[in-house]
């Protein structure tokens, strides 16, 4: 059976490889039966009679374009019923159909001709069933084969160019066709031009005609071509003739014709236009959609508002979802919700490339206006069009910056409005962003818009812009490649880093922020470069450099400073609740107002732990977050009601945070430390942080570690403050349900015995003379921790430890609330099965349990 199948095969091969090969008559009549069926009137018939027309034409192929061709036909017609357009689309929508339309230029021309004449089908099914074929088709688009370019007398390449111009004259506004198969137009002539890419002879001509075509269309009144010739251009520019590189570092003045670009004639005739620049923006700037609620529409181009699913799928394009900017995360919520796109930025980048100093000329005048305009959308697209020239690194770029681009950037850092930060930092990431496969390449003028953020701010300024200042250094630093910093900008950096740790304490809380986000870079690139490079921070020049804060020990002069000032924050706290008076001078000589700098000095610092945590680069500053454990642990309850927000965001990011083996001892000996801390909500804290640490690094702590930490938990049991004792209980009953077996065990023995021997004192009414109240209530709490560490199980120890604890209800309280809800918690989490575990209790465990057991506890 086998070779029979592959006899038929072979023979079937035969026809499938020769073209001239014709079907015999019956067969033909047959497929024209099935095509006249397959636009029937009744839906059931159209579907089988098309997939019966399916396997005709897979079977024989040369069918297809008498198929194409006819139906085609149909959705030309204006007389054509709507069933008829319904089955011609379901047949065309098909893989053959469209496999076939790359290797035959005459059903491709009748196939996207048929499509863009037939806007004049007026019924929703017709109109929705030719959508969805198009856009079928725009998806698997695979090119054209290079056999349509090859045939007697370069007739078909002829064609081809035919094709693109009538398309082409379709894509116009002034055609008069309906803005849906404009759009449709537009999709197929970049496609027609991709696909010419495979002819030398025509590429040249039909490319920087679709370029000049597209170029002109960023003005186009309709939203959705704007996006698609953003898409298209995107595409077609891709050569850099006037790009500096290393082998190529400078330009003469007399530039040869044949180191131009093949599409700079069509595009340069375009922009010189005169107010063609002035109306692409204002038209670019009208799909930027400012989001009110908050929510960015980042990367959908502001299309959300506008554009349909199907309107989204003919304007997207691939290259979108493997975008190569930004390259790091953008992790930085301070700079909000921006409106800035890489691709709009791209087009202008591309654009100077391509066609050299003449566009930067052209876009002088009108980006002087956008710059300074009040809404926020032409800001936006200037943004764009900025960023894209910074970065663009063609000959004239540095010429233009020296003139007037630098004079532009500075007026933007200086200018009071604040709703365009987002935009103008995005602007600056993308300027100083690296080049190349990795971002290693450092573009021409990263050091000189470096510099430019770097100039001192006149004092006279408001205290938004100090922060946009810092936010903008932060945007540009983010984009830095650290193993690949050169020394310059490795001295930026210090320089930078030694203003920043003297403005830490300034006034402004927004500026608090700014420089707390700005420093997190700042060390990270830092610490990173060190990690990569040999560079000694001296010998990029810090001699001016405070001894305190020098290049080398900025990060011990952060975890110091922090440790002295958290004790004198704290006794400022302790002595401002009891007295109120301003101006004062405290016990120790230190003023009112140095305290409140200490204050906003340890308010910057948490900004920077929160951003460092948020950044994802807390793993090189791990040092100095191991550090910083016991401000942010310590300052959680203090009079100052921002700081203390401050330290608990920190501290919600710093539980979950995993240390690696070489930070993990002196994470310990920090928690051991301040578990022992004088003030109550200091250790109460710590044991919220121990029980997040110990489930994140139970199973890598040394045996050592868990005891010590096991024998400072049980110390808190006996502590003078009953929360801290509960708490405590608490953390132990978690450790004994994850942690150490052997060291669970240990205590729950110890725990029964210790409560056992106070059992026996107390009916030999001896007890009162050994024990205190804490001391008493400590044991009581080791009792309990046992019993809720088991909330669902009945081990065989459980009886003895649950019916010990019932025993001590009729001590006072605090031991006799304790006792109460540890049975009750024990009673209602055993309730579903308890029929059964009853039975591992005996009659006398019972009726102990039984009378501790009263309604109000068993349903508190």
């Amino acid at each position: 059976m086998h070779n029979t199948w592959r006899a038929s095969q072979s023979l079937y091969h035969i026809f499938r490889l020769t073209a001239n090969v014709s079907p015999p008559d019956h067969i033909i009549h047959l497929t024209d039966d099935l095509l006249n069926l397959s636009l029937h009137s009744y839906e059931t018939v159209r579907g089988l009679a098309g997939k019966s027309l399916l396997k005709m034409m897979k079977r024989w192929p040369s069918t297809i374009s008498k198929c194409v061709l006819s139906l085609s036909q149909n959705l030309k017609n204006s007389s054509s019923p709507e069933c008829s357009v319904l089955g011609s689309c379901a047949v065309l929508s098909t893989q053959t159909v469209l496999k076939c339309l790359t290797t035959d230029l005459k059903a491709l021309s009748s196939f996207l001709l048929g499509i863009l004449s037939s806007s004049h089908h007026e019924t929703l099914k017709a109109q929705k069933a030719i959508n969805e074929l198009f856009i079928k088709y725009n998806i698997h688009f695979s090119g054209v084969s290079r056999n349509m370019f090859k045939a007697s007398g370069n007739s078909e390449g002829t064609d081809f160019g035919e094709l693109v111009s009538q398309i082409g004259s379709l894509s116009f506004e002034s055609s008069n066709l309906h803005w849906r198969y404009n759009l449709m137009a537009n999709r197929v002539l970049l496609l027609l031009a991709m696909a010419s890419r495979n002819d030398p002879n025509s590429s040249s001509k039909i490319l920087s005609e679709t370029a000049g075509h597209f170029l002109q269309s960023l003005k186009s009144q309709l939203p959705q071509t704007r996006i698609l010739a953003i898409s298209a251009l995107n595409t077609l520019l891709k050569e850099s003739p006037y790009k500096l590189s290393e082998d190529r570092p400078i330009y003469s003045t007399n530039r040869q014709d044949n180191s131009k670009s093949s599409l700079e004639e069509a595009l340069s005739t375009i922009f010189q236009e005169e107010g063609f620049f002035n109306e692409t923006l204002n038209s670019l700037s009208h799909v930027h959609i400012v989001d009110t609620d908050g929510a960015s529409s980042k990367g959908n181009h502001g299309t959300s508002s506008f554009q349909s699913v199907a309107d989204k799928s003919i304007t997207r394009f691939y290259f979108e979802f493997s975008s190569s900017w930004p390259r790091t995360p953008s992790w930085i919520s301070l700079f909000g919700n921006d409106t800035f796109y890489s691709s709009f930025a791209r087009i202008f980048k591309r654009l100077v490339q391509e066609c050299g100093a003449p566009v930067i000329l052209a876009l002088k005048d009108a980006l002087a206006d956008y710059i300074n305009a009040k809404e926020r959308t032409k800001q936006c697209v200037a943004a764009e069009a900025v960023a894209g020239v910074l970065h663009s690194d063609v000959h004239g770029v540095s010429d233009a910056w020296d003139s007037w681009l630098m004079a532009h950037l500075q007026s933007i850092i200086q200018a009071p409005t604040v709703e365009s930060i987002p935009e103008w930092a995005a602007c600056i990431r993308y300027a100083v962003t690296g080049k190349g496969k990795h971002g290693a390449k450092v573009p021409l003028l990263r050091q000189k818009v470096m510099d430019c953020l770097m100039n001192p701010l006149p004092e006279t300024v408001s205290t938004s812009v100090v922060a946009k200042r810092y936010m903008f250094l932060s945007a540009a630093l983010i984009e830095v490649s650290p193993p690949k910093m050169p020394v310059i900008e490795l001295a930026l950096h210090y320089k930078l880093l030694e203003e920043l740790l003297g403005s830490m304490s300034h006034s402004s809380p927004q500026v608090r922020e700014s420089i707390g986000v700005t420093l997190s870079v700042l060390c990270s690139n830092i610490r990173l470069q060190g990690s990569c490079n040999l560079v000694h921070p001296h010998e990029v020049g810090t001699s001016s450099v405070h001894r305190k804060v020098e290049a080398g020990n900025w990060d011990h002069y952060l975890v110091e400073r922090a440790s002295e000032l958290v004790v004198k924050i704290q006794n400022f706290s302790q002595s401002d609740t009891l007295d109120v008076q301003t101006d004062r001078i405290s016990d120790n000589g230190v003023s009112s107002e140095q305290s409140h700098d200490d204050v906003k000095w340890m308010e910057t610092l948490f900004h920077f732990i929160v951003s460092s945590l948020k950044s994802g680069r807390s793993s090189v500053l791990l040092d100095v977050v191991v550090g910083l454990l016991y401000p942010v642990i310590s300052l959680q309850e203090t009079s100052n009601k921002d700081l203390s927000t401050l330290a608990k965001a920190a501290f919600e990011l710093l539980k979950w945070r995993v240390y690696s083996e070489s930070h993990l001892r002196k994470v310990v000996l920090t928690i051991l430390s301040i578990a022992n801390d004088a003030n109550w909500r200091t250790r109460s804290m710590t044991l919220t942080y121990l029980r997040s640490f110990m489930y994140r690094h139970t199973f890598v702590l040394s045996k050592v570690d868990k005891q010590q930490i096991w024998q400072t938990v049980e110390k808190l049991l006996t502590d003078n403050q009953v929360e801290v004792r509960e708490h405590a209980a608490a953390v132990l009953a978690g450790l004994m349900k994850g942690g150490d077996e052997d060291l669970a065990q240990d205590f729950r023995h110890r725990a029964y015995t210790e409560a056992s021997i106070i059992q026996k004192k107390r009916k030999q009414r001896s007890m009162r003379s050994g024990l205190s109240v804490a001391s008493l209530h400590g044991q009581i709490l080791a009792l309990a921790a046992c019993v809720l560490s088991v909330p669902y199980d009945i081990p065989s120890w459980l009886p003895g430890h649950v019916t010990l604890l019932a025993q001590f209800v009729s001590e006072p309280s605090p031991v006799k609330s304790t006792v109460t809800k540890a049975v009750a918690e024990f009673r209602r989490t055993h309730a579903d099965t308890w029929n059964v575990q009853k039975d591992s209790f005996t009659e006398e465990q019972l009726e102990v349990l039984a009378d501790t057991s009263s309604s109000s506890s068993y349903f508190a």
